[in-house]
Formats: C-alpha cells, structure tokens, sequence
C-alpha cells in the first residue's frame, strides 16, 4: 500500500522531515500503520502517545486504510 506520511512537532524531527511517500506491506489499519512506524521509527515508542489523522479527521485503530491515504502524524502536545 502506498501511503503519503506527512509529520509535525516531535514526529517531524523522527522521521528527518516533514513528509515522505512510503510503500507499506501488512499495513491495512492505523493499528498496523503505529506498529510500523514504531518498527521503522524506535523513537515513536519513546512520545507517550501519538495520533493520526486521515481526511482532516483523528482516527481511531481500526480505521481502515486505503491506497494512496494521506496520513498525519500529530504527536502529544503541551502546553500550559
């Protein structure tokens, strides 16, 4: 599957960019796409939590994904 990962914040400076085309095998679900990055990415493992968005919208695990998906990875963010 080929998926566009664009990333802010925390997650931009683990990927070394802001945004990347990638093609994922055994990816299907936003469960499989964190499993992978954290595979890809170890530090992913290291943000207490990190999100991501498909069509301007937060998604939960089992969303499912589809060919060519733009993926936002919005990492935890704080503030005060």
């Amino acid at each position: 599957m080929q998926l566009k990962l664009t990333a802010y914040g925390i997650a931009r400076e683990i990927m070394d960019g802001t945004s990347t085309d990638t093609q994922v095998g055994g990816v299907h679900t936003i469960a499989d796409l964190k499993a992978h990055l954290i595979s890809t990415y170890p530090a992913f493992a290291e943000l207490l939590s990190f999100s991501l968005a498909v069509g301007e919208e937060y998604r939960d695990d089992g969303y499912v994904l589809s060919d060519g998906d733009e993926v936002v990875i919005i990492p935890p963010v704080s503030g005060g």
